[in-house]
């Protein structure tokens, strides 16, 4: 019959009994963070807007989620004699195993340190468009605009794209310091057409269109200027006269509010329509084929 030495019993005993000891102070660590993080959001749910209210929560997530690591890995690796060698051992490990996963927490990193964009921007990345309505840690989220929609309304589809595609994709930003951008609505009426006169009647609506919004828009782009150097030569609409083999295309360009781009459509349209059937002298011309027999 073998014996156990009592030192021996002692010592698994006590080995047993830290690491009790420090299961039971994880998972008390774990309720402490959890607790807390649930009455930051209710906190900044009560006190703020919804959208900001969104972002203060999600950085309270990610700050507990970063102070709770820190203790839980000095809880556990006491051994190691700085948390600094751990994080790197850690963070070496990790980078050669999950490189797609370290690359897509690098450009979490890069959003919220460059802010390419932030949530509630209309972006553009590759073929997708939609504004953003979620920066995770791995992915942002997009409610898709366009696609087989008109005029950029939503299609009420989310994208979820990874974080790493914004090292290697051009980024186009629809908001940020300037949130306007030049739209064109090519009106052609035919060679019998008055083109002139209707040139004229085409100026003088969108002009008096863009008169409603032509301070604000002033005050937005001087500030806008103060960041970026935005010389546009003129910010007046106007309208370019070209030749089509069906009629004369008389384009009216003018500056927008990006979400305001399709109701503007609609907006001058109907103008154009009521104008157009109270002068007999100008008719919209459309692509027609002459049989001559």
């Amino acid at each position: 019959m073998k014996f156990i030495p009592i030192q021996s019993l002692n010592l698994d005993s006590l080995i047993l009994s830290k690491l009790l000891d420090k299961i039971l102070l994880t998972l008390l660590i774990f309720v402490i963070i959890w607790v807390s993080q649930r009455l930051f959001s209710f906190l900044f749910k009560r006190l703020f807007k919804s959208e900001r209210s969104y972002i203060f929560s999600k950085a309270s997530r990610y700050i507990h989620f970063i102070v709770g690591a820190i203790f839980i890995g000095q809880l556990w690796f006491k051994g190691i004699e700085s948390l600094g060698t751990f994080l790197g051992l850690f963070t070496a490990g990790v980078a050669i195993a999950l490189k797609d996963v370290v690359t897509n927490f690098a450009g979490w990193l890069y959003l919220l340190w460059q802010a390419p964009f932030k949530i509630g921007d209309r972006i553009q990345i590759q073929d997708h468009q939609g504004d953003v309505i979620d920066i995770g840690v791995f992915k942002f989220t997009l409610l898709e605009i366009g696609n087989w929609v008109d005029a950029n309304q939503s299609t009420g589809r989310m994208i979820r794209i990874p974080n790493a595609d914004i090292f290697n994709m051009p980024i186009a930003n629809y908001s940020k310091g300037f949130n306007y951008i030049w739209y064109e609505i090519p009106v052609i009426v035919t060679y019998e057409s008055d083109w002139k006169k209707a040139k004229q009647a085409l100026l003088k609506i969108i002009s008096d269109y863009c008169k409603v919004y032509e301070d604000q828009l002033k005050r937005e782009l001087r500030e806008a200027q103060k960041l970026y150097p935005i010389n546009y030569t003129y910010i007046t609409p106007t309208i370019y006269t070209s030749s089509l083999d069906h009629g004369i295309s008389l384009t009216i360009r003018y500056l927008v509010a990006t979400r305001r781009i399709r109701q503007s459509n609609h907006d001058l349209w109907e103008t154009i329509l009521e104008y157009v059937d109270d002068n007999d002298d100008i008719e919209l011309a459309y692509p027609t084929q002459r049989l001559i027999r």
